[in-house]
């Protein structure tokens, strides 16, 4: 575990852009449980999330569609809260930092470390904008 002192910073930096903390389990639950579309971004204290995955999340919720709700989970910190979330990422393995993109509680869209890595933050921006276009736009009501 982490001190917290260490990672307020890396906390506020997607708290400040409107993701909520979920720092329990039920946080996480309760997030997953309801209707709609909700970002899962597992925080790290990693280079390749502070240089790659937070601007990247960052950019990526400017855009017009994006999830109904997000929350963020610190693994290394919120032990049990990061576990749910996990739980919830089926045929991924844990990875952090990570991003999970659910539809009603369903995975739809899952980033893993190794996808995060290996990209620059516009380009994590970019494949965040369209996973949000394909599962989170609101469908054309018709008159």
């Amino acid at each position: 575990m982490y001190p917290e002192g260490m990672v307020a910073p890396m906390r506020q930096e997607l708290t400040a852009g409107g993701i909520e903390e979920a720092r329990t389990a039920a946080d996480v639950e309760n997030a997953i449980n309801q209707k709609g579309t909700l970002m899962v971004v597992v925080n790290s204290i990693c280079g390749c999330a502070a240089g790659r995955m937070r601007p990247g999340v960052r950019a990526a919720i400017q855009s017009s569609i994006r999830p109904d709700r997000m929350i963020t989970v610190f693994a290394g910190q919120d032990r049990e809260a990061t576990d749910a979330a996990r739980r919830h990422f089926t045929g991924f393995p844990p990875s952090s930092p990570s991003i999970g993109l659910l539809r009603d509680g369903k995975l739809v869209y899952m980033m893993q470390r190794h996808d995060i890595e290996t990209s620059d933050p516009m380009t994590i921006a970019s494949r965040l904008k369209q996973a949000f276009e394909k599962h989170c736009a609101k469908e054309a009501v018709s008159n």
